[in-house]
């Protein structure tokens, strides 16, 4: 199902036209893979698997961190904190899900959005001694 899930995400990227729809960032041995898109491009059963909210009004932030000093640079667990705030300053804390399926792992968070809304992430990811950083990015949001 969690193949279903990022199939599902990666390909609603490719197709709704989003610019940087999946992005990342390079942090020491460390890939940080990351996307933020609304909650519909995920089909209603991926949806009610994971209690996800399938909105119009329903953003998701999708994090995966990468070990590429590893061989086959695997999926690791990492701390996960954030904070999404829109430009007049509106907070919202991000509770973030994580999913895994055999040797992937997944971190979601659900954010409430307006159309034409653009969102500041901030987010924490720490993985032991190796990683402590704060990932930024912005994203613009449309309601269908």
């Amino acid at each position: 199902m969690l193949r279903q899930l990022c199939a599902v995400l990666l390909l609603g990227a490719s197709l709704c036209g989003i610019a940087n729809a999946e992005q990342k960032e390079q942090v020491g041995q460390f890939d940080i893979h990351y996307m933020a898109l609304p909650s519909t491009f995920l089909t209603p059963e991926v949806a009610k698997t994971y209690g996800i909210e399938r909105s119009s009004y329903t953003g998701l932030v999708n994090i995966a961190v990468l070990d590429t000093a590893e061989a086959g640079s695997p999926a690791v667990p990492v701390e996960i904190s954030g904070i999404a705030n829109n430009l007049i300053d509106a907070r919202v804390e991000l509770k973030f899900q994580e999913i895994r399926e055999g040797s992937a792992i997944y971190y979601i968070a659900e954010l409430p959005v307006r159309n034409d809304e653009e969102i500041n992430f901030q987010i924490a990811i720490k993985s032991g001694s190796k990683l402590n950083t704060t990932l930024k990015f912005k994203q613009k949001f449309y309601v269908d």
